[in-house]
């Protein structure tokens, strides 16, 4: 991709980032602060365009499916910034997610429609056994949001996604507990760090941006 191209998505999520937080702060309205502007604003602009120049760099995949990658990326910095906000990724951003994940699974170039379905499916089982094992860790907007995780990325390549959120979680969890900022019992939310951990999942296993299947 042209590094005019590459400047120009990352500007859009850039504004699109920030906006989303913004929109965070009074949207839904049953839960929203109406919180001003902050370094949150400023961090959620640049990590979001950092992520989405980073997939188009590494994208060697036709234009279409690298817009659809980053129109789902999208999707999920919105559903980030609201659970950053709010603790609660809201239907009316998880159901199209799914839907458009969904949909792309027979044309997405890169991964196999078998794949896209056992890392769906799989990532679920796993969660869900998570959040048996420990109670109230995480909610059931995670659980959702990680089938569209699979779809995406397919199998085995969505555990990369859900190892590393797991991984930064606990770490951020440690720092935080470690500065008092949190308790033993404090909620974290798992979303942002699930939407983190397919970033580096896209980045790292060549065959999703950089192969066709």
């Amino acid at each position: 991709m042209s590094v005019p191209a590459v400047l120009a998505i990352g500007a859009l999520f850039a504004v699109g980032g920030a906006a989303a937080e913004r929109l965070a702060s009074v949207w839904p309205a049953r839960g929203a602060k109406g919180r001003g502007p902050g370094i949150r604003t400023l961090l959620l602009g640049i990590t979001s365009a950092a992520a989405a120049a980073a997939v188009a760099i590494r994208s060697e995949l036709p234009w279409w499916a690298t817009a659809v990658y980053l129109g789902l990326l999208g999707l999920m910095v919105l559903l980030v910034a609201t659970d950053l906000e709010q603790h609660r990724l809201p239907h009316l951003l998880l159901d199209p997610l799914i839907v458009l994940a969904a949909l792309f699974i027979p044309f997405n170039p890169a991964v196999s429609p078998l794949s896209a379905i056992v890392g769906g499916v799989s990532a679920v089982a796993l969660l869900g056994l998570l959040a048996v094992v420990v109670r109230g860790g995480l909610a059931r907007g995670d659980l959702l949001l990680v089938a569209p995780i699979g779809f995406m990325l397919g199998f085995p390549a969505v555990f990369t996604a859900v190892f590393a959120a797991a991984f930064g979680a606990s770490a951020v969890g440690l720092l935080l507990l470690a500065r008092r900022r949190v308790g033993m019992r404090s909620y974290i939310p798992f979303g942002p760090f699930l939407v983190a951990g397919t970033v580096v999942a896209l980045l790292v296993h060549e065959q999703l941006l950089g192969a066709v299947r």
